[in-house]
């Protein structure tokens, strides 16, 4: 979405902590667009793409760079990592928010012989784990009574607090929101920890769902969504605003905790009767349609007809749209993935694009018109699915087509090895 690559072709993997940034600072972003039309951009909530530069630990006392003000936006506020991971702070552009300097704080590794606060470590003291227990990697340092990804001393006056999360959000896009000025156009990136694990919602979310803490985290994204629409309308933002809501992946129910979400074993996972990829295929991690389709919501007042359109389009032709609409012309190699589809958001063009490629774990797959291909890993038989017959991909049709597995596997390699997809 921020940089209209696919993440294989700069071999981007879930990051660990204290990874550093993972976009090149020297190409073309989304942000780095809007600031080309003489937007002021910001980012709000969890980043998850890394911070610092390669082979050079993070000085967290310090200040923390490069990260997103150095690939395009003007001010971050920023869970820096996933709320599963450590560190367990606030970062403002390039400083932890409230962090005691008699309190230093160490990710990974600490110095011998420091002062800083000693966390416990979950899985040698699993009793820490208070709120709920957590899986031997989410069993590290114990925050808030949540075990975490990797270790972490000190920064204890930085610490967030996991159920007021969504409200500081909140609270900082609205603050965004306040700074800007009627006469400027403005891009802002806020990106939500719900429902991502650990989920831990403000209590006056839970047991708001008959899905535990999982479905609590819903009705709290829900409501998040809501604070965001009431600063534009108290703004006077809100009819000149294109207000975008999407999502990362499909659905995944235990994915570390235990939260409450239980799981059928199945090729369809479900929590507790629910299953949150309704009639597709799978969830996060998968290849499937249950993974990698999302929901997606445009609103533009004005400007967007209410509706429902069956558009083929993809977060990475952000980058290509929105250059479309702000009349930039962009230049070779720029976002070489990213394609205009700024009809079809706009919802003037009911097909967007022809084909697409979807990604998930180390898989790649490509979708083209109702035909869905899926390479076999390493010399595995692949998979062929017609979508407008099998939208639960259960029928594997590939010994039936080999002439569609033929084309969709040479130009799905193709792509994989060229340019990009806008040089199609």
């Amino acid at each position: 979405m921020l940089s209209g690559l696919y993440g294989f072709r700069e071999g981007v993997r879930i990051l660990p902590p204290n990874a550093p940034l993972c976009i090149p600072t020297d190409i073309l972003t989304l942000p780095k667009l809007f600031r080309r039309a003489g937007y002021h951009t910001g980012v709000v909530g969890k980043w998850h793409l890394g911070l610092g530069s390669k082979g050079t630990p993070v000085n967290w006392n310090a200040e923390v760079k490069p990260g997103p003000l150095e690939v395009g936006f003007d001010y971050s506020f920023l869970l820096p990592s996933t709320n599963d991971r450590v560190p367990c702070v606030y970062l403002e552009n390039y400083k932890v928010v409230n962090l005691n300097p008699s309190d230093p704080l160490y990710v990974g590794s600490a110095p011998e012989g420091h002062k800083s606060t000693v966390y416990p470590y979950g899985r040698t003291n699993p009793e820490a784990e208070t709120y709920y227990p957590g899986d031997p990697q989410h069993s590290e340092t114990v925050i808030n009574g949540i075990g975490r990804i990797g270790k972490m001393w000190g920064g204890k006056s930085a610490l967030w607090n996991d159920e007021t999360m969504a409200d500081e959000f909140a609270s900082q896009a609205r603050k965004f929101l306040e700074r800007q000025k009627k006469e400027k156009p403005f891009f802002l990136y806020l990106s939500s920890q719900d429902i991502h694990v650990p989920r831990a919602p403000h209590p006056r979310f839970q047991g708001k769902t008959k899905l535990g803490k999982r479905g609590d985290a819903m009705v709290q994204f829900d409501w998040l969504v809501g604070a965001v629409e009431q600063a534009l309308e108290d703004t006077g933002f809100t009819e000149n605003t294109i207000l975008i809501v999407s999502s990362d992946n499909g659905p995944v129910y235990d994915d570390g905790y235990e939260d409450g979400s239980t799981v059928r074993k199945s090729s369809q996972e479900s929590d507790q009767g629910h299953d949150g990829s309704g009639p597709y295929r799978g969830g996060k991690y998968q290849i499937y349609e249950g993974g990698t389709r999302v929901p997606f919501i445009v609103k533009w007042p004005g400007r967007i007809k209410p509706g429902v359109s069956s558009a083929l389009v993809s977060q990475i032709d952000f980058i290509a749209s929105f250059a479309e609409l702000l009349g930039i012309k962009l230049k070779p190699g720029e976002a070489r993935d990213s394609r205009n589809t700024l009809g079809a958001f706009l919802g003037k063009d009911e097909k967007g694009v022809s084909y697409t490629l979807e990604e998930a774990s180390r898989q790649v797959a490509i979708r083209s018109g109702h035909w869905k291909f899926i390479p076999g890993k390493k010399a595995g038989v692949g998979q062929l699915y017609d979508l407008s017959r099998d939208v639960g991909e259960q029928k594997n049709v590939q010994a039936a087509h080999p002439e569609v597995v033929k084309h969709l596997a040479a130009q799905l390699s193709a792509l994989r090895k060229g340019q990009g997809l806008r040089a199609e």
